[in-house]
């Protein structure tokens, strides 16, 4: 069940692969994010050392947070993969000039968990032709609808 979604990356980016991590959250995060209080628009993942870290997502704290948390809604958090696909994405992403970008924020068996996908940037005339082709086939179901 998605809880969020990055729908600007899908039109800024070309997604090659996709994988699911976990994160490390507080307590208020967990309970702003089952509220629904959370934005992804802005959000990148970067690496440091050998660890992935997501950046720029907000997360706004709710009214009923106790009084002794001081709560930062946009604090780095860190990504949870196995070693291994750590390690392949900071080969693309140092190699092959990939960037990681967080997709969907979901639950799975009662955690959080994000999507992040491996992509590479379009330029503005990928970006002309893709809404053509989006309008297109919108077109196109209008028109076999109709008959």
């Amino acid at each position: 069940m998605s809880i969020v979604q990055n729908k600007k990356a899908f039109h800024d980016y070309f997604i090659e692969e996709k994988y699911e991590a976990g994160m490390v959250l507080n307590g208020w995060e967990v309970k702003s994010i089952r509220d629904g209080r959370v934005q992804l628009k802005e959000a990148y993942v970067i690496v440091r050392g050998s660890e992935l870290y997501l950046i720029g997502s907000h997360i706004s704290p709710l009214k009923t947070v106790s009084t002794h948390i001081n709560p930062d809604p946009v604090r780095t958090r860190k990504l949870l993969l196995h070693a291994e696909e750590i390690k392949k994405l900071i080969g693309k992403v140092e190699r092959a000039g990939y960037t990681l970008i967080p997709l969907d924020m979901h639950y799975k068996s009662g955690r959080i968990k994000l999507e992040i996908g491996l992509a590479k940037g379009k330029k503005q005339h990928d970006k002309r032709d893709s809404e053509k082709q989006k309008e297109w086939e919108r077109t196109k179901q209008r028109l076999m609808r109709s008959k």
